[in-house]
């Protein structure tokens, strides 16, 4: 590990006297642990030019992914051990309910406690698992699945589904009915499949097929794509409860709804949780604990 360490800094700072100043050790130590790795893979990892080491392009590629592995390591070592206070809430959290649900409503964080700061990343539904390091995640509940054993859950909201449409798309083609679906284009995300299926099965029209189909890859474009009018959509409350009340969207049948997923917080169960952790989740569970107005 420690001649891996002083292979990817080497590597990275394309220099061994830069390595060993990093890395606070000397020239010949560097040296010395790239020939271990060397005689350990059994094949040159630097080539001499002038007087420097550079690195080959097989050891570039090798360092780009030790490097990655090192910051993953260093996300994990973040995540569940104890780190000094700061005023920082670190949140991790799928893409469509960072941009529709949180995003919009941080505002009104801020306003309460002006003196923390909420770091986002997002992730894809497609991709699940967790980038970096954070102090709480929020998903669709995972229910007993192995890999989330880890993690403690507070219950945030259930989901529910139903058609969504532009106001302006209704105002050329109306829908008064669900058999006037037929007439519009459905837009369908690759990650949320069966979902124009359960709700037309709710609707009692298993059998209406649409005039086109716009199927894309993820449901934050699907959206986008549904707010410009391009069709009709199955959407999630209350995750776009703001977009109804701003008027981005509107719901033609909000009677038919199919259940949908519910979310959690989750949080490393051995982490150190800090006051601003405690007031970020606080105020996390009491917005998601406020109806949708649809």
């Amino acid at each position: 590990m420690n001649a891996l360490r002083v292979f990817e800094t080497a590597a990275r700072a394309e220099s061994f006297t830069a390595a060993a100043s990093e890395l606070n050790i000397t020239h010949g130590a560097v040296s010395r642990q790239i020939k271990s790795l060397e005689e350990r893979l059994g094949q040159q990892l630097f080539l001499r030019q002038g007087r420097r080491s550079v690195a080959t392009d097989h050891a570039r590629a090798f360092a780009l992914e030790i490097g990655a592995l090192f910051d993953r390591m260093g996300d994990a070592t973040l995540r569940f051990g104890k780190s000094p206070r700061k005023r920082v809430v670190r949140v991790n959290a799928q893409t469509t309910l960072a941009m529709r649900w949180l995003i919009p409503r941080l505002p009104e964080f801020y306003a309460l406690h002006p003196d923390i700061e909420v770091v986002l990343a997002t992730a894809s539904s497609a991709d699940p698992g967790f980038g970096g390091s954070f102090d709480v995640a929020i998903r669709r509940d995972p229910g007993a699945t192995p890999g989330f054993r880890q993690f403690a859950k507070t219950p945030l909201f259930s989901e529910w589904r139903t058609v969504i449409a532009a106001p302006s798309l209704l105002e050329q083609k109306p829908l008064h009915r669900p058999s006037a679906l037929a007439r519009h284009t459905f837009i369908a995300t690759a990650t949320r499949a069966g979902d124009w299926d359960a709700w037309l099965d709710a609707a009692g029209r298993g059998s209406l097929r649409p005039a086109n189909v716009l199927r894309f890859d993820h449901f934050h474009v699907s959206l986008q794509a549904i707010v410009d009018g391009l069709g009709v959509g199955i959407g999630t409350l209350p995750t776009l409860s703001r977009d109804l009340l701003q008027g981005r969207l509107t719901l033609p049948f909000p009677e038919v709804r199919v259940a949908g997923a519910d979310y959690v917080a989750l949080l490393p169960a051995a982490a150190e949780r800090s006051h601003q952790l405690h007031e970020f989740l606080a105020w996390l569970t009491m917005v998601a604990a406020v109806p949708s107005s649809a």
